[in-house]
Formats: structure tokens, C-alpha cells, sequence
């Protein structure tokens, strides 16, 4: 079973694009060649701004809202869903919309109170790059939509397809006739997965091209809405606060650009994949809350010791005002990290999704911060400790387990799903793969896992350890050893309060719950199996797959 952290999607085209450098990548350039410009230009047409890029693309916006009610590109709308325009959240309302042309750009500029959102077209190229800068509360934006018009692009990637005769979970879940499930939420994506998404008909493509996440939350491995389509048409998503499974408060601040790209059906260009934000040319626009390269740092790692060679490392920088983050090198952990604003970061390493080492950094503007090599200690790698047997792997991820590549995108009733139950036995060689990624109180609580001790090792006391990496409504395990020995209820560590497990997402925060069995609950016959019941313990919850549950980071009984 694939990794579903780093599950690979194929050779499909709504997906594109290497996030290796994800905290740090953007744009460099234009994301499409520039094309004639005789033609740009802007116009009013008494409800609209009109503006002509020069290329092969049209746009309009509301002078009412600020909603995007016109994409045209080579003569063909492409904007249009269900009768919405494209917009911040679900459209603004009345705001104060501006337009003015410098240079080689246009920019139109829409505040709804605090709030303010920017719209900016380059003389020759079919992008329109978008900012949206939130101060506070006042305004609720926490998503730009493109809605795009019924039948413009084949459905290729069928588990967002949001339309489904029968409707299984809140009013954003269903399943199909045949008993697979649907959702908006199932992008089976962390954002340090991908660098845009879209469609392609193979001579047109229209692409929704991430910004850096800088103001977002959730860090590099967050999962949220990336793009559905319905009968009624497609959306393409730049989640800029997303709360369902949220792990931290919502950032405040300029975010982007991100970027509406249209191309010939390619990819946007290689321009994407540059590590330095390139955006010189809005430097003078007076975009609210801008900050230039020059305004900004890098922090440099030489290297991290320490690490398991078997694993993916990612260095996250955050603040209450920013996150970054960036891959370390396999060969020896080097990592830079880009185009950071100035200020005091909480800097982690990451084995796969699991934290393994904690600093500070200090970035200055126009400055690199070098940092001598991290050293990870043994200690704060759980993999490390010596046990008579183990479950899954330390990484942050419920890797490896039943059903945990599914779950990404896909509902946990989904006919797709092996069953939820059975037995695990440890030396079977199927141990982690039998084992379910998720325990709920109403579907499978009390799996139980069939282990020997040998004489020497059931004559001691051993600490049992497990991992978790999210839970719903206060879910946490309770251990019942021989039908003999039973566990306290372990204390709920802090989890997101909202759904996740049946969102697509597994993604919380990391916990490791550890219970002192005694040597009177083993048993004393060496070929006799140790009975291991785990169970989900919470009042809180509703029924089945909303009743209290968690997901298995790993689990182990220590020497």
C-alpha cells in the first residue's frame, strides 16, 4: 500500500508539477508565454471592468462586488457555475472596486471593509495573478473559487465529482449507486503535493496556480478543498484559511499571488518551479501589505544528522504570522528556505509528518541566517526505542495501514474500503497492513492484536506505546491486556474539533498515549498468543463513522 503522505497520482493532468521546495516556490516570471499585446488595454462597460491582456484572454470584473464575471480566452467563456461568478468565499458584496493601469499592468483593486483583494493583468499573458489581504474576522474570506462553466473539461479525477444520487454525510458527502463516495474534499493532496491544479482538453488548460501559503495554516502537509466538479460545472480552489481538521489559528496578511492560468493545454510553464518569489513588477503597485524580495530572508541549514535514511525530512518555519517550509536533502539534510519575512520562526524537523526535533531562527530582511548542523537526538525519535514488537512506522502518518491511502479520497463506507474489523497477529508479516488506520467507538472499537512473550519478557512489566495522529469527538484508546489487565482512560490531548477521519484527512496533531502494563497481565505460557484490545474511549460523538474515533500513527511494546 502506497504512502498517504506521498501518494502518487499518475500521469494525470489535473495535477501537475514537483512541490519539492513547496515552502519556498512561486512564481518566477510569467506562467505562459507572452503573446501580442496589441490588443491591452481596459474599458468600462457601465457594470464591468473590462480588461484585454494583449493575448488570448478577457476578463471582467464586478464594479459592484469585485466578482470575476467574465473568463474568455480565445473567444470561449469559461466562467460560469450554476449561475455564480468566481470570487473571495461566496462573493464579497458591495465593495469599492478601482481599476488603473501601470505600465505593463493593470490592477484592479476591490475593499470590502478590511478586507481587500487585488486582480492584476500583465500586457501578453493569459494569467490573472490575485492577492487578498485579510486583517481580521470582520469578513469571513477564507477561499478564492474559479467557477468554471458545465462541460469545458472532462471529469478526470471522479472522487471530488460532487454530484451523487444519495447524500450520506452532512450536505458534502455521497455515494453513488455502485457504493463509491464522492466529496469536494477528497483532493488525496497535502499542500506540499502540488503547485497548481486544473483541467486540460488537450488544447486548452485552465490552472489554479498556488501561492506560497505563507498566511495560510495547517503547514506543509494540510490537506483542503482543491477542485470539484458537479453537473452544474467545476471549481478550482486557493484555500486561503480552511478550518475543518485546522491545527492552528487563522493568519492574517497579504496572501499570493496565486494565479488563474490559461494555456494551450499544457502545464504552466518551468517558471513555477523557481525557489524565489519573482514579482518584482507589482513592487510598485501598492498592493496592502506587500513585501518585496528585498524585505525578506533565507534561512540555511548545512545539514541534518540523525535522520532515517528511509524517510523524507521537511523543515517548517512558523509564526503567528507566517509558515514556510522546505525538503531537506537526502544525501545530508541540507535545506534553504526563501523569500521569508523577517521575524523569530519556531523551526521543526520532520520526520514524514512526525516532529523530531524543535529550535528557533531569527530571519532578517535581505539576509541569509545559517544554521551549523541539527542534531536530531536518538530520544525524540520513537523509532528508535528497543521493542519486542511494532506496528507501523514512527512517521506522522498512518502509513502503511488498512485503508489509510483510501481514506485521503475517499469516505470510510466507501465499497472500496476493506473491512473495518479482524484480528492482527503479530509475526504474521501482515501485522501493519491488517492493522485499520481508523478506530471508531461505533465500527470497529476493541480490534484485537495476538502476540508470544517469551519466558523472560512475560516476566516483566513493559510499557505499551501508541501513536495517533488525529481524533474525532475526544476519540482516544483504552487498552484491555488478557481480559485481565485494563488501562485508565487516558486524558483527550488538544485535536481539531471538526471533522476529519471522514473529510479526507488524517492530519491533526501528533500524540503518543503510553500505558505501564504489569507483569501480571502477560501470560506465563510461551506458546500461548497475549491478547491486546484496543479500544476507542469518548462520550462525545454521534453514531458509526461520526461516532469517536482516531487514527494509528504506530504502535509497540517496548523491551
Amino acid at each position: 500500500m502506497s504512502d498517504p503522505a506521498n501518494r502518487p497520482v499518475g500521469r494525470r493532468t489535473f495535477v501537475l508539477g514537483s512541490a519539492a521546495a513547496a515552502g519556498t516556490a512561486a512564481l518566477s516570471g510569467p506562467l505562459a508565454g507572452r503573446a501580442s499585446a496589441a490588443g491591452f488595454g481596459w474599458s468600462d462597460d457601465g457594470s464591468d471592468y473590462v480588461v484585454d491582456t494583449g493575448a488570448s484572454l478577457v476578463l471582467k470584473v464586478s464594479k459592484t462586488n469585485g466578482d470575476l464575471t467574465s473568463l474568455v480566452y480565445k473567444g470561449t467563456e469559461y466562467q460560469g457555475y450554476g449561475g455564480k461568478n468566481s470570487h473571495v468565499e461566496s462573493g464579497l458584496g458591495t465593495s469599492t472596486v478601482t481599476i488603473r493601469q501601470s505600465g505593463s499592468t493593470i490592477l484592479v483593486s476591490v475593499a470590502h471593509g478590511t478586507l481587500k483583494h487585488y486582480y492584476a493583468a500583465r500586457s501578453g499573458e493569459n494569467n490573472v495573478y490575485l492577492w487578498t489581504d485579510k486583517a481580521d474576522d470582520s469578513v469571513s474570506a477564507t477561499r478564492y473559487i474559479v467557477r468554471v462553466k458545465a462541460g469545458m473539461f472532462l471529469n478526470d479525477e471522479p472522487d471530488s465529482y460532487t454530484y451523487a444520487p444519495t447524500t450520506i454525510e452532512a450536505s458534502d458527502v455521497f455515494r453513488k449507486s455502485d457504493g463509491q463516495t464522492r466529496s469536494k474534499h477528497y483532493s488525496r493532496l497535502r499542500v506540499a503535493d502540488y503547485d497548481y491544479v486544473g483541467w486540460s482538453t488537450g488544447s486548452a488548460g485552465l490552472w489554479m496556480v498556488r501561492s506560497n501559503h505563507e498566511k495560510a495554516s495547517g503547514g506543509p502537509f494540510y490537506r483542503s478543498l482543491l477542485r470539484h466538479q458537479s453537473a452544474d460545472g467545476g471549481g478550482l480552489y486557493e484555500i486561503l484559511h480552511y478550518g475543518e481538521n485546522q491545527t492552528e489559528a487563522q493568519r492574517f496578511g497579504l496572501q499570493g499571488p496565486y494565479v488563474i492560468a490559461f494555456t494551450d493545454g499544457g502545464a504552466p510553464s518551468s517558471a513555477l518551479y523557481h525557489a524565489t518569489m519573482d514579482t518584482s513588477w507589482a513592487d510598485s503597485l501598492g498592493i496592502s501589505g506587500y513585501v518585496a524580495a528585498s524585505g525578506r530572508g533565507r534561512v540555511a541549514g548545512v545539514g541534518i544528522t540523525g535522520r532515517d535514511m528511509a524517510s523524507p525530512y521537511t523543515v517548517g518555519l512558523a509564526d503567528p504570522a507566517a509558515q514556510y517550509w522546505g525538503s531537506a536533502r537526502v544525501s545530508d539534510g541540507y535545506f534553504s528556505i526563501g523569500g521569508v519575512l523577517p521575524g523569530t520562526y519556531a523551526l521543526t524537523v520532520f520526520k514524514g509528518e512526525l516532529a523530531v526535533l524543535t529550535s528557533s531562527v531569527t530571519v532578517t530582511a535581505g539576509a541569509t541566517t545559517t544554521l551549523n548542523t541539527l542534531a536530531i537526538p536518538s530520544s525524540n525519535d520513537p523509532s528508535n526505542a528497543s521493542a519486542i514488537w511494532r506496528i507501523g512506522d514512527w512517521n506522522g502518518s498512518p502509513s502503511g495501514f488498512k485503508n489509510a491511502d483510501l481514506m485521503t479520497y475517499a469516505h470510510p463506507s466507501d465499497v472500496r474500503a476493506a473491512s473495518w474489523t479482524g484480528n492482527v497477529v503479530v509475526g504474521s508479516g501482515t501485522e501493519t497492513s491488517a492493522f485499520p488506520c481508523y478506530l471508531w467507538k461505533d465500527v470497529n472499537s476493541g480490534v484485537a492484536v495476538y502476540f508470544r512473550l517469551t519466558a523472560a519478557q512475560a516476566a516483566a512489566a513493559h510499557t505499551l506505546r501508541i501513536g495517533v495522529t488525529t481524533a474525532y469527538a475526544n476519540g482516544r484508546p483504552q487498552v484491555v491486556v488478557n481480559d485481565t489487565w485494563t488501562s485508565a482512560v487516558p486524558s483527550p490531548p488538544a485535536q481539531p474539533g471538526t471533522r476529519s477521519l471522514t473529510v479526507g484527512s488524517y492530519r491533526g496533531n501528533n500524540h503518543t498515549f503510553t500505558y505501564s502494563v504489569p507483569a501480571s497481565a502477560w501470560l506465563t505460557d510461551t506458546g500461548a498468543y497475549n491478547t491486546l484490545k484496543i479500544y476507542v474511549a469518548s462520550g462525545s460523538g454521534s453514531t458509526s463513522f461520526l461516532s469517536a474515533g482516531t487514527s494509528i500513527d504506530a504502535i509497540d511494546l517496548l523491551i
